[in-house]
Parts: C-alpha cells; structure tokens; sequence
C-alpha cells in the first residue's frame, strides 16, 4: 500500500510550499545514504521522503494527490462508486461510469479518444514516459562560481555525475535525463530534477555575475604600496595596492568573478590594519617624536 506523502514528511495537509520544502531538506540532510552508507533502513527511508516530495513539491501532482486521483507512489487511483471489473493487468480492477451511466472499462479511454482526434476507444494508447523524480540538492558557493562536474548519491542510492554550469543560481532545476522512474509501459523512464540551492560563503559575496569580498592590508603596504595575496574562486592571485591607499578603497581584478561568458569581475575593498600595533617605531611616530 502507497504511503502518506504527508505523513512521509511529517506535514499537516495545510502546509505551504515552503514548509513542504523545509521538512523534505530536514529529512534529506537526516536520512542521506552518504552519511549512512551501510544502513538499508536509512536508505529505504530517504527514497520515502524523496517519493514524498516529488509528490507534494510539484504543485499539479500534489492537486491530483488531494483530489484522490493518485496514490502516494503516483499511480492512478480507482474512482469512487466503483465495483469490481476489468482494470490494469495485475492490479485490483475498477470501473468507469459514463456520464449516460454506462461501463467503460478503462478511466483513460475517453481521455485518450479525445486527444487523438477519435471517437472510438483505443485499447492500446502506446508506451508512456516515466515519471520524473524531484531532488532538492546543495552545492558549493566555489562549484556556482566556476562551474563543476560533481558525484550525487540519488534517492535509490546510486551515484551520478552531475555537472554543475558556471553562474547557476538558487532555485535554478538541472535536468538529468533518463534518471527518473522507468515507464510502466515499456516507455523511456522519466528524468532527475535536482532543485539546487548554493550554498553561502563566507569569502564573498555575489552580485550578479560580479563578486566582491575585503581583504586585509597592512599600514606599511598601504602608505608605501606593494602586493598582497587574494583568495579567489579559481586560485590564490597578487593584487597591487597602490601607495597611498586607505580603508574602503576598491581594487577590481578583471574576469575573476563568476566563469560565464564574458566572466564577471572580482572587487576587493581593502581594510588597513596594523602588523604589529606595539611597534615601538609605530608609537613613536603616532606621537611626532
């Protein structure tokens, strides 16, 4: 028997789209087959919630579910005032009243006659694709800056190698093609849709496809010039401080910012600060001596 997706994810059925969200990242965090390598239970319970989300996250499949027209799994219910009849090979039949009140055996016929045109039942509508899958899944700050090809653990417990374009964004979806459910019907399986979500950094921040961060200079360097080291996303470069320089000043390093096309720029305001505030050489001149 299907389950609760609700249930699943520990939510009312009032919640909010953002509530769902925020119960399917806690058990995705909690239940990953990464941090539990070796425990099926574990395993068996994120595939759980990630069936749930992928119900409850996708606004048409969660109004289906609410209306009773599929299960937890997302297969096609039977439809109320039913009895026993013929229905899909292997499962439990039901029947499908007209609206003149009599049977037809298969809920998707009419559907389908009115798709192609055709007034008569097809018995056969053809292959049908898999569903697609939905996952919620963080990447580095670094890996949206510069691009990254990186290994996923999916719901099912195997691994992919994802690659993640340069400049994408929170709530952005990559498409894995054929890594979603296999088709009931012999059809191609559905795709993996991985909802991402960059993490922050604490180096810089994003504007754009611009960055900007602070960097530390001391009084010597800034009254004299000279060049100090700069942490970037793709690699430690020198940047030249000019003589003269003081506290808030920006420095920009051309196309060090996010790796698209044309790349974005890196600002880097610069803090004095000094080596060493005991220097007794320091204290003295503070003071005209």
């Amino acid at each position: 028997m299907a389950l609760d997706p609700y249930k699943v994810l520990g939510v009312p059925r009032t919640a909010t789209e953002a509530e769902i969200k925020k119960a399917y990242r806690a058990k995705a965090k909690a239940l990953h087959p990464d941090l539990h390598p070796n425990d099926e239970k574990k395993s068996e319970e994120f595939k759980q919630a990630s069936a749930a989300f992928a119900i409850l996250g996708d606004k048409e499949q969660r109004a289906k579910f609410d209306r009773g027209e599929i299960d937890g799994d997302g297969n096609p219910r039977g439809f109320a005032g039913g009895g026993a009849g013929e229905g899909f090979p292997g499962g439990g039949g039901f029947r499908w009243e007209s609206r003149s009140g009599g049977a037809q055996g298969d809920p998707f016929e009419d559907i389908l006659s009115g798709m192609f045109g055709g007034g008569g039942r097809r018995r056969n509508p053809g292959p049908i694709k898999g569903r697609d899958v939905r996952y919620r899944v963080e990447i580095a700050f670094e890996d949206a800056v510069t691009g990254a090809r990186r290994r996923m653990t999916m719901a099912d417990g195997s691994a992919l190698d994802v690659n993640i374009p340069a400049g994408i964004t929170t709530g952005q979806v990559l498409r894995l093609k054929s890594q979603g459910q296999p088709s009931p019907t012999e059809g191609p399986p559905g795709d993996a849709l991985l909802e991402v979500e960059v993490a922050g950094s604490p180096v810089w921040t994003r504007e754009g496809n611009n960055l900007r961060m602070s960097v530390p200079v001391d009084l010597k360097k800034a009254v004299l010039g000279g060049n100090v080291d700069v942490k970037t996303p793709s690699g430690t470069v020198s940047l030249k401080v000019p003589a003269g320089s003081n506290t808030g000043a920006q420095l920009r390093l051309k196309g060090k910012g996010v790796q698209v096309s044309p790349p974005g720029d890196l600002y880097v305001r610069l803090e004095i600060v000094l080596a060493d505030p005991k220097d007794e050489g320091l204290k003295r001149w503070a003071e005209g001596r």
